[in-house]
């Protein structure tokens, strides 16, 4: 395979792994500590992730527990958990800071299942956005003579093809992770 389909193919390949750090961070009604990606507290007056300021484990398959590394920042580890789209209250337990999963309901499910598709839809868009550069860079070097670049154009819609449909494996795991009772 020539170079240039490789790395669209590698390009293509980081837009489906976005797509599953993304969906990674969404609520699926057990804990993971993925949920908590993005959360920054304010720790000595810079926004810092919560994970380099304390340790997040799962001890029970609905419940999160974070253990600050220094137990003053608790007050504003709760503070950026309730200022955050999560919809959970954390439980401050004086060293710790508790986090009661609540079960999803349908209409929360379905909500979070056309929130996943949307994230789908962007990773496709990246991925066309993809083709269409390479198409253009093919299209544009005088170099290859037009058979090679009919070749390297169906080569590079089978790695378009392929990617999109590793996009809507990865849409249709999640759907059924989060469509689970």
């Amino acid at each position: 395979m020539d170079e240039l389909i490789m790395m669209a193919e590698e390009q293509m390949k980081k837009s489906a792994e976005v797509l599953r750090g993304t969906l990674s961070s969404l609520r699926t009604g057990k804990a993971s500590p993925a949920m908590l990606n993005g959360i920054n507290v304010d720790y000595y007056g810079s926004p810092t992730p919560l994970n380099q300021i304390s340790s997040v484990s799962v001890p029970e398959p609905r419940q999160l527990l974070i253990k600050p590394y220094d137990k003053n920042d608790i007050k504003n580890i709760c503070a950026a958990i309730n200022a955050s789209d999560l919809g959970i209250n954390p439980i401050n337990e004086g060293n710790q800071v508790r986090l009661m999963i609540p079960a999803l309901t349908e209409e929360r499910r379905k909500d979070i299942v056309k929130q996943a598709r949307k994230y789908g839809e962007e990773a496709k868009v990246a991925v066309r956005n993809v083709r269409r550069e390479y198409v253009d860079m093919i299209k544009d070097d005088d170099s290859y003579t037009e058979d090679m670049q009919k070749r390297l154009l169906d080569d590079l819609q089978k790695v378009h093809d392929e990617a999109i449909k590793g996009i809507d494996n990865v849409i249709a795991e999640k759907e059924k992770e989060l469509m689970a009772i």
